[in-house]
């Protein structure tokens, strides 16, 4: 087996943001023009339509709501679109947020995107969220995101896997639940869940869950071992072997190291810009809400909300993938040894970025890097295990 290469959509109208939080603080500000979202969706339709016939090994996609940030509501829905527009390429979630949905209108999703798939592969990655915005749109009550979480996972997994199943819980109380149609291949989904955490005490949740690494960097790459270490110690503790992580990057591949240098320069910012201002990192609001208090530390910890951004903005310079396909094909391979991933997850549009920009950086990268990704054997797994009596899943907190 070698190294997988997929593309992942984001869908941003970077550019309406300062309109948005205008508009949100009650100021006078234009209303929408619709056709702004509807041109962006219409290029990143076209934009992961080529994904498959350039080479790529998956497509990906995201959940977000209310805001400029991104436009995917249900990635299950969009990723049903390209089962059908596709015959080769595997998909995925990163990530179906759990807490927003009713966990069986997800099984059914997940199992009706199975069958659209005609026998490949979905991969499905579970979040819990951490966008207040987003909770208070959708009715949901952000201090009950953990329990939630949980909760949904564990239904999920009963309705791919029992015909007819009963569950109680705090949030749901189910009786004599059937899913149909049944999954094409239960085993299938239930080896393919993964997880993605934001702060580290959550990284053993998705454990203890049995689902896999999915990392979706927000912090210093060595940073992510002693996470990888707690979820490898905890799947260890319930008897399951090793799993190897899948893992997302923004790249920016050009002909020439300063053009690719200016570009990941512009475009890499402002994405961390839209990612802070979604989250709104560095706000004190996390001090109040159940389950978030790594966010609420990171608030505390920072002199003001722009030198947080400053920080990041360099830490994602610092993991993400830009330069000439020499330097770009460098990193992933760096990457690969520290962490013997099963996958790369990239985006290629983010930001304000113009659409031949990134189809220039996506082309170019399928043509002169992608070949050499795909002659990457695949390492085993590394073990994190350690002591497995040091982490019990009954006393995992977030």
């Amino acid at each position: 087996m070698n190294m997988r290469v997929g593309v992942t959509l984001y869908v941003q109208n970077y550019a309406d943001w300062d309109r948005y939080e205008a508009r949100e603080r009650g100021q006078d500000a234009p209303a929408l023009d619709p056709a702004t979202d509807a041109k962006i969706w219409q290029e990143e339709i076209e934009f992961g339509l080529q994904v498959e016939d350039l080479g790529f090994d998956s497509l990906w996609t995201i959940e977000h709501h209310v805001t400029p940030y991104t436009m995917v509501t249900n990635a299950l829905q969009l990723l049903t679109f390209f089962a059908g527009a596709t015959s080769r390429i595997d998909l995925g979630t990163m990530v179906v947020v759990l807490p927003w949905h009713h966990p069986i209108r997800v099984a059914e999703d997940i199992i009706m995107l199975q069958y659209a798939m005609r026998g490949r592969t979905p991969f499905i990655g579970f979040g819990r969220g951490a966008a207040r915005r987003e909770f208070r749109q959708l009715g949901v009550d952000m201090n009950e995101s953990r329990q939630r979480f949980d909760e949904g996972v564990e239904i999920v997994k009963l309705a791919l896997t029992q015909e007819q199943f009963s569950y109680q819980g705090e949030i749901y109380n189910l009786r004599d639940i059937t899913v149909r149609p049944r999954p094409r291949d239960a085993r299938q989904l239930l080896d393919n869940l993964h997880f993605s955490w934001g702060s580290p005490q959550s990284a053993p949740i998705g454990a203890r869950h049995g689902l896999k690494p999915m990392i979706i960097p927000q912090k210093a790459f060595e940073d992510y071992h002693a996470d990888l270490e707690a979820f490898g110690r905890v799947r260890a503790q319930i008897g399951l072997p090793p799993a190897r992580p899948r893992i997302h990057l923004n790249v920016m591949c050009a002909a020439a190291a300063p053009q690719a240098k200016e570009l990941a320069r512009k475009y890499i910012p402002q994405y961390v810009d839209s990612a802070a201002r979604e989250y709104e990192l560095g706000g004190d609001h996390f001090a109040r809400i159940k389950g978030y208090e790594h966010y609420a530390a990171q608030a505390g910890g920072v002199p003001s909300r722009e030198v947080l951004k400053q920080h990041m903005a360099s830490t994602y310079l610092n993991n993400h993938v830009w330069g000439t396909p020499e330097q770009c094909l460098r990193k992933l391979q760096t990457l690969c040894d520290a962490f013997h991933p099963e996958e790369f997850m990239l985006v290629f549009r983010y930001g304000s970025m113009p659409l031949d920009v990134a189809q220039s950086s996506l082309r170019l990268f399928a043509r002169e890097v992608l070949p050499a990704m795909h002659a990457i054997p695949l390492q085993e797994p590394i073990s994190y295990a350690g002591d497995v009596s040091a982490i019990q899943p009954d006393t995992v907190s977030n």
